[in-house]
């Protein structure tokens, strides 16, 4: 077995600096030259570098391989995440309880603008529903009862269009197109011999009181949509806002026909 001495390394590494010295299996170091190897903090390795670069490269395919393997496996298991927060973007594996659906997958508060006109929409349904049940239990209140369904089809069509994030289409309602509405509800005189503005009164009689409470009811309802799709400077959904202003316009149409008694005609 062949012995390196201090010496030995002293000539070997007088123009090296080395950070490994690399021993072959049939070589042995003397006890000084173990010492001077630590002195300089120099690593001893049993083996040639050659064999060592050989270990190392295959270590490393080994471990690329399992990496790889593990890297699939946790995109496997990692879950995506199922919600985005609507107003900072952050994400949700889970639909926290105080949230609720904007549209899709976005998430709000449920205290939200827009969940808040959702609700007094839900609410405004379930009046108009209300009216014409009662209506149903009077005799000759039928066109009336149409023309609320009118108003109900048009408020399931605002929420669903506001819930699935899609424009509103509507042409007209209650037999009028836009323009008719705005030329109707400004000019009832014109169109119905009735006085502009009439402070309501019980002597009016129930179905007024009922028609002119839905007519408050929409003008709540308008301004909750301009609150809720206000946006900085600019107002978003101007198709629903405009809509809840065209509904209020139709209300007061129907108030003036059942006070020109048009609908017993």
């Amino acid at each position: 077995m062949k012995v390196i001495t201090e010496s030995d390394l002293r000539n070997e590494l007088r123009t090296s600096t080395i950070e490994t010295y690399y021993l072959d299996q049939d070589i042995m170091l003397t006890p000084a030259a173990i010492g001077f190897l630590k002195e300089r903090k120099i690593n001893v390795v049993k083996g040639s570098m050659e064999q060592k670069k050989k270990e190392t490269e295959e270590n490393s395919g080994t471990s690329t391989g399992i990496q790889e393997r593990m890297t699939d496996n946790t995109e496997e298991k990692i879950k995506k995440p199922k919600y985005i927060d609507y107003e900072t973007g952050a994400y949700y594996y889970e639909k926290p309880e105080h949230m609720t659906q904007l549209y899709d997958n976005f998430l709000v508060t449920k205290d939200h603008p827009r969940i808040c006109l959702r609700g007094k929409v839900d609410s405004l349904q379930a009046l108009v529903v209300l009216d014409q049940t009662i209506l149903a239990e009077m005799s000759g209140q039928e066109k009336i009862i149409r023309d609320l369904d009118e108003i109900l089809k048009l408020l399931y069509e605002i929420m669903g269009c506001d819930v699935f994030n899609k424009p509103l289409v509507n042409e007209q309602i209650i037999g009028l197109t836009h323009a008719e509405i705005r030329e109707h509800s400004h000019n009832p005189m014109k169109y119905y011999k009735i006085k502009q503005m009439i402070l309501p009164n019980y002597s009016m009689g129930k179905v007024y009181a009922m028609l002119n409470q839905l007519r408050a009811a929409i003008r709540e309802v308008e301004v909750s949509a301009a609150e809720a799709f206000h946006n900085g400077k600019k107002y978003e959904r101007m198709d629903i806002i405009e809509a809840f202003n065209r509904l209020s316009s139709v209300l007061h149409i129907m108030i003036c026909r059942y006070l020109a008694d048009d609908y017993n005609r």
